[in-house]
């Protein structure tokens, strides 16, 4: 995994490059409005803040379309020439007209680098680190903003602090942003699979994933241009395919073969009749077990796949290892199993006790998946086995009955949980001879053919040989009616919206003189430092206090999750905003004004970093299907920049009218709105390959309509 790794820090270079233009416009505009006398023209002053928001808009309605196009790399590439012209032409800039286009020119680079970074790492990333690599971009706009922060201090300090000085060293770093783009960023798997090039595909596989075997999620890729189409939720018990137990197999009717994507692997499921406890959907169509008022059904659907999750605490384990897959035990399996049913299940769930002899239930139903990899790990080291399709998934085929030389494809999770408990039927150790595993299955039409499974030495071979299906991929704007990606839509828009009107962008442009019109620079006064110097200091100050807190962000992104980690920072983010209204409506004296909003502000730009700043990305490149997620992230990235636009366009405006405090009043009531708005509609999606997540979009959101229609 360490290429994944390196890759994505590479593409986050894009974003220390944002985080470091929006620093310095910060700093440097209090000095732009001295030289261009901007005192009392406070439309002039927003203008040249927000350009380069209108530069991001601009660019960002066509990111998305052309870079499935042309690919993912060409585009962030051509982000660092941008980013390096305009620097190049901002410290020249004679007047406010030039000054305008190399901000203009700027939002460009910064578009391009926002919208398409984190789709590239989630494209990029294994499921078990997508959202910690995913949360890097936030770490290094920070990081930007934090080094820029202390060369415009270092500037303000100066006899005249030169204004197109601090802006034009943007050009350095772009400079190292083109190398690495060039040398080390490779194309996206998924945009190659997409467009049938499928050799070229498996090759940044196996430099990603620091292995030769990248059949099974090169299968995963390939299924991933066809989500979205019927899909039905079942349920398996699944055992080894025993050469010497075939033939009592197969005089059984309700047994199915099932056929694995890596190293020939097969197993023998037997369905099981009932509703599967993979969330709260049944078979037929219908919303079951809604127990939350206006909750969409989407949320528990998801949840119940993280209701009992792999014992992958180490943060080593999720770094360096690969997982083994989930059936690596029965493969493994030599001698004859014995004869199996959920009845016999039943009776052997009660008595069972795991492979250390403790009889404890949550040793029963932690799912194998830890157990390899525990054991794995000790003997091996970090190589581990057969990693699956990530997350505790694995993919595998079936024969179509339907079809003649037709596949179903069946994405298969270990299920857990207390409704499966009580039929003790989740793992039963049938003495040293076998084991078996009860698996919810996502079961639809495969796009590859029988044909392709019958020669597994020769697997890989046969995807490279099938193109064609690439042309599923094909995006239009037909297929944003897909009921799936609706719902994705809904849930990736609303986010960014609730984002910006939460304010952050607007206070974090205006940081310096939010803070100055506080009074911080009464808390310096003695250092003889002048309010602006005072203000650069503190915000300087606040985005190195934030490093940390994307570290532990970083940390919780893969275990905690992400809808955890926004409805466990909204609140905080509330509170804050209140204490600035406080702060600004009562008379409290200028040190303890001042003590208080500086406070206030650092623990916001903390809080907002570890959830509600980098999650709306994370979510957004992670939930749209392959073949249109350029597309819907441009929809979504072009209503981050609008809004990004209003915000910081109106705020000198309302500055001047109603104040701070009416303004973090305004703040507040969206953050509330926006923890409502988590609660009921934002599902989890931490540690979920994305065509399963895709595939759960399309699955919730048909049942969900075929409920209200009963």
């Amino acid at each position: 995994m360490r290429g994944a790794v390196l890759v994505a820090i590479a593409a986050a270079i894009g974003n220390l490059l944002q985080g470091w233009d929006n620093a310095t416009i910060a700093g440097a505009v209090l000095y732009i409005k001295r030289e261009f006398d901007l005192q009392s023209q406070p439309t002039i002053e927003g203008l040249i803040v927000a350009m380069s928001l209108i530069g991001a808009t601009v660019i960002t309605t066509f990111s998305g379309p052309v870079s499935d196009w042309l690919g993912r790399r060409p585009m962030l590439i051509f982000s660092s020439i941008l980013y390096f012209l305009s620097g190049l032409v901002m410290l020249w800039a004679p007047n406010v007209h030039v000054l305008l286009l190399a901000r203009l020119l700027d939002g460009f680079g910064i578009g391009l680098a926002v919208t398409l970074v984190p789709v590239y790492i989630s494209e990029t990333a294994p499921p078990e680190i997508r959202g910690l690599l995913n949360t890097l971009p936030q770490f290094t706009g920070s990081a930007g903003m934090f080094l820029s922060y202390c060369m415009v201090f270092g500037m303000s300090l100066m006899d005249s602090p030169s204004w197109r000085l601090m802006l034009g060293v943007l050009s350095v770093p772009s400079m190292i942003y083109f190398a690495l783009a060039i040398l080390f960023l490779p194309e996206s798997p998924r945009w190659l699979v997409s467009k049938g090039k499928m050799k070229e595909a498996k090759q940044v596989l196996q430099m990603l994933r620091g292995t030769e075997d990248v059949s099974g999620e090169m299968a995963l890729l390939v299924e991933g241009l066809g989500v979205g189409g019927e899909t039905s939720i079942e349920e398996y018990i699944i055992g080894p395919d025993n050469v010497t137990d075939n033939q009592d197999h197969a005089v059984e009717k309700d047994r199915i073969k099932l056929y694995g994507a890596e190293e020939g692997k097969s197993w023998i499921a037997k369905p099981v009749r009932g509703q599967s406890t993979l969330g709260m959907v049944s078979r037929h169509g219908s919303v079951a077990n809604q127990s939350v008022p206006m909750m969409d059904p989407m949320v528990p659907l998801f949840g119940s796949v993280h209701e009992k999750l792999p014992e992958m605490g180490s943060m080593r384990s999720m770094l360096f290892s690969n997982f083994g897959s989930m059936f690596n035990v029965a493969d493994q399996q030599q001698g004859k199993a014995e004869p199996w049913d959920e009845e016999s299940l039943q009776k052997d769930g009660d008595n069972v006790s795991d492979a250390s002899g403790a009889d404890s239930d949550d040793n029963l139903r932690s799912p194998l998946l830890s157990r390899q990899a525990t054991n794995a790990e000790r003997d091996n080291g970090d190589q581990l086995g057969s990693m699956g399709i990530g997350g505790g998934w694995q993919l595998a085929y079936r024969k179509d009955e339907k079809s003649s030389g037709g596949l179903k494809r069946i994405f298969l999770h270990q299920e857990g949980g207390p409704a499966a408990s009580r039929r003790g039927s989740i793992i039963s150790l049938s003495g040293a001879d076998g084991e078996l595993v009860h698996a919810a299955a996502l079961v639809s039409q495969s796009v590859l053919h029988l044909d392709d499974l019958m020669d597994h030495q020769k697997f890989s071979k046969a995807m490279e040989k099938r193109p064609e299906a690439a042309a599923k991929g094909a995006a239009g704007w037909r297929d944003l009616l897909e009921p799936g990606v609706k719902h994705a839509l809904i849930v990736g828009v609303g986010l960014q919206i609730l984002q910006q009107f939460s304010g952050i962008n607007g206070v974090l442009y205006y940081t310096p003189q939010i803070l100055e019109q506080a009074g911080v620079g009464i808390l310096l006064s003695n250092l003889g430092l002048s309010s602006e110097s005072a203000s650069l200091l503190i915000s300087g100050l606040t985005t190195f206090l934030m490093l940390p807190s994307i570290g532990v962000a970083m940390k919780l992104m893969d275990i905690a999750g992400r809808r955890w980690l926004l409805l466990s920072t909204l609140p905080v983010l509330l509170a804050t905003l209140i204490l600035l209204v406080l702060g600004n409506v009562i008379d409290l004296g200028s040190i303890l004004h001042a003590i208080i909003s500086t406070t206030s502000v650092i623990v916001y730009f903390c809080c907002f970093v570890m959830g509600f700043g980098p999650i709306p990305n994370i979510l957004c490149a992670e939930i749209f299907p392959t073949r249109v997620r350029g597309l819907c992230i441009a929809i979504c990235a072009l209503t981050f920049w609008v809004g990004d636009i209003i915000v910081t366009y109106s705020l000198p405006v309302m500055l001047n009218s109603i104040g701070l405090a009416g303004v973090f009043g305004i703040y507040a009531a969206v953050c509330t709105i926006a923890w409502f708005f988590v609660f009921l509609k934002v599902p989890e999606t931490k540690g979920m390959p994305l065509e399963v997540i895709t595939e759960f979009f399309a699955v919730g959101a048909k049942q969900t309509a075929a409920g209200v229609k009963n």
